[in-house]
């Protein structure tokens, strides 16, 4: 059911309304004056259709119009004004304003009836594009495969926690895991069994981790985990727990039982830096420390221990 604002001064215009879109089946949003009206429309829940008489105190229907208009407010409110005055002038004066149509006093409820169809359908069509939008950005934003936040996406969440971190003078925790002979398993069980892995992997990545963590495949069989407020010692223990979570059973891919296993670099950042490259840097010389230590383990690293540079 659609919400429609009335707003008029007039408590039987409003009563009329009201009765009349009841019947037509619209969810009903009242204002005795502008001031309200706008308050009405300023809300995140506002009504997606109103309806302002033009005159009204505190504020008239066109400069509600024009405040609702300079927000840039989304989703659209669709304005209708309601208005005893038939000037073209001033009609113009209203749309002008931003009011989408007009309705001239006393109304006729097939006229007004048609005008509110039309509203809706405009209102529904923009609701559509928005959805349309917002699945995109987030196709954008996610690994299509795993639908994990992808490369981009889990970097900008460490260069925010890393930022944020610095400001408060806290720790950031960074995990870099690679799934130990992924290439293997490609070759003996085929690609579609690989992406069944990588897609385990990340549901059980996800699922062992607080909410306010991230976790984005990062590429191939690599895996970025951020932690916020983390020490070294803390992030190390995230990452044992995610390596026994892993390696602890078997996934089962087409009737095959296949044993995975995963190596982990952990580093942290303590406030100091806030260069994301460096520390996936640091992460990845101590994920090379696991691979070379015959895998299936986690090597924690400090930035100072690391031997690399960052970059001022």
């Amino acid at each position: 059911m659609m919400k429609v604002l009335i707003a008029d001064d007039s408590a039987t215009s409003r009563a009329l309304l009201r009765s009349v879109l009841t019947r037509w089946g619209y969810e009903i949003v009242s204002a005795v004056d502008g001031a309200q009206a706008w308050d009405e429309l300023s809300k995140p829940d506002a009504p997606a259709l109103a309806i302002l008489d033009w005159e009204m105190p505190h504020m008239t229907g066109p400069e509600v119009c024009k405040r609702v208009r300079e927000t840039l407010r989304e989703p659209y409110t669709y304005i209708l004004l309601l208005t005893g005055k038939g000037s073209k002038g001033e009609t113009v004066e209203g749309l002008d304003a931003g009011a989408d149509d007009y309705v001239v006093k006393p109304f006729d409820e097939h006229e007004l009836q048609v005008r509110l169809r039309a509203g809706k359908r405009i209102v529904d069509l923009q609701m559509d594009l928005l959805r349309a939008r917002e699945e995109l950005r987030e196709r954008a934003s996610k690994d299509l495969l795993t639908m994990l936040p992808n490369r981009n996406a889990v970097f900008t969440a460490l260069e925010q926690e890393l930022a944020r971190c610095h400001r408060d003078h806290r720790t950031v925790g960074v995990i870099l895991l690679d799934i130990d002979h992924f290439k293997k398993i490609n070759d003996t069980y085929g690609h579609f069994a690989g992406d069944a892995v990588l897609k385990e992997t990340a549901a059980r990545l996800r699922h062992n981790m607080r909410p306010y963590d991230h976790v984005g495949r990062y590429g191939g069989e690599e895996f970025l985990v951020v932690l916020p407020n983390c020490d070294l010692e803390q992030a190390a223990v995230q990452a044992e727990r995610m390596r026994t979570k892993l390696n602890g059973s078997s996934m089962v891919v087409d009737g095959q039982e296949l044993h995975v296993s995963a190596s982990f670099g952990v580093t942290v950042s303590d406030g100091s830096g806030r260069n994301p490259d460096f520390f996936v840097r640091v992460a990845d010389e101590a994920l090379y420390r696991a691979k070379a230590n015959d895998r299936n383990c986690v090597i924690a690293l400090r930035a100072e221990e690391s031997g690399l540079s960052q970059a001022k």
